[in-house]
């Protein structure tokens, strides 16, 4: 009953966002708009409010940050020979790495407010806001080297430190930890603006992701997308079990970061692989297989 509690409400608004999509009721058009939408806007202010308005931790974020970037960079690792072990092309290599250690955002927030409530939301916020910018060089170094333009690296590391600079969920976890250490409190008319606001971010954005799911490319690309799959959705959250335990995180923040090693792969995956000259077949297949699949490992850890 908890799995049917805390899941399936997540997996239904993602299926509507699909069935809406192919009975014509939404586009490619309000798909983006919605996306722009919930990135820049509600989800940057969700996060500010949820962690300005609750009490600063006693440190606990830090284990739980350090445990779970040690265990990305690992994955990161290992998906490099990976592409080595199984002769991965030059243009899948920056699309299949991508997609072993990055995770839904939005999809992980919706799991954390439905089993963990207002208590785990400041421990993702804050997790998300030290994992983002480490995934983003990881991603984009990789795609760079693999992109076969190793000769503007220079341009694309001034892009790489601009994104990172100007991303919205960094600056409103950033912000939400400001306002929360200066102890302060909304007033009740921000307190109510603010909820108004956010109440449509995770219905939106779960809807957008349903939405821009297909399988066009799993068929061609079957092999690869399953061995990223199980980096992401079987071999990170084995070690990252592991590395939470020797870090000594315990309760809530072990549970948000069991959420976060079992999230599928984040769709940004496409939109940086058709930037940088990638396989964006190969990570529209990942995205789909891993969104599919997450249902069995987060169903495991809503359990333990």
């Amino acid at each position: 009953m908890t799995v049917l509690n805390a899941i399936f409400p997540i997996f239904t608004l993602l299926f509507l966002g699909s069935l809406l999509k192919h009975l014509g009721i939404t586009n490619e058009t309000f798909l983006k708009t919605s996306d722009k939408l919930v990135y820049f806007i509600f989800f940057p202010v969700m996060l500010f409010w949820k962690i300005g308005s609750s009490a600063p931790d006693k440190g606990v974020s830090i284990n739980l940050c350090a445990a779970s970037i040690m265990a990305v960079l690992i994955v990161y690792l290992l998906s490099l020979f990976a592409i080595r072990l199984f002769h991965i092309t030059s243009f899948q290599a920056g699309s299949f790495s991508q997609a072993c250690y990055r995770f839904n955002t939005y999809i992980g927030m919706a799991i954390v407010m439905n089993t963990l409530g207002e208590s785990g939301i400041r421990y993702f916020g804050i997790l998300i806001g030290f994992a983002i910018p480490l995934i983003n060089v990881l991603a984009v170094s990789t795609l760079i080297w693999h992109s076969g333009k190793k000769g503007s690296l220079g341009q694309n590391l001034k892009y790489l430190l601009k994104a990172l600079i100007s991303n919205p969920l960094i600056l409103g976890c950033a912000a939400g930890i400001f306002f929360s250490r200066s102890q302060a409190s909304f007033p009740i008319f921000i307190d109510n603006t603010f909820s108004l606001m956010t109440s449509v971010t995770m219905p939106l954005a779960l809807i957008s992701i349903g939405g821009s799911l297909n399988l066009a490319g799993l068929k061609h690309n079957t092999k690869v997308s399953f061995i990223a799959t199980i980096l992401k959705l079987l071999v990170l959250p084995t070690i990252g079990f592991f590395l939470l335990k020797a870090f000594s995180v315990t309760g809530i923040p072990f549970k948000v970061g069991m959420i976060f090693f079992t999230l599928p792969t984040s769709t940004a995956i496409y939109v940086l692989s058709a930037q940088l000259n990638s396989d964006t077949q190969l990570a529209s297949a990942v995205i789909m297989l891993s969104t599919l699949l997450s249902f069995i490992s987060l169903s495991v850890v809503v359990l333990i």
